[in-house]
């Protein structure tokens, strides 16, 4: 079995010391490619529950950065 990532959040600090986010997930139309129709089920239920509030949490933190920069 490979490993990859489906969805993902994280906060750094990049080379030039710029506190960041990152926020990515794979697309919707790449999941039929990767993953059976008995995985789907699970990896869908479990995108839908993860994808809003971590691009909400991306966007806020986002908003935070922008305004004390």
């Amino acid at each position: 079995m490979k490993e990859g990532n489906i969805i993902s959040f994280k906060v750094f600090i990049n080379s030039k010391g710029v506190l960041m986010t990152e926020y990515s997930r794979v697309p919707d139309k790449d999941l039929t490619r990767i993953f059976n129709s008995h995985d789907m089920a699970y990896i869908s239920r479990v995108l839908a529950k993860t994808d809003p509030k971590f691009k909400n949490l991306h966007d806020d933190i986002q908003e935070e950065l922008e305004v004390l920069n």
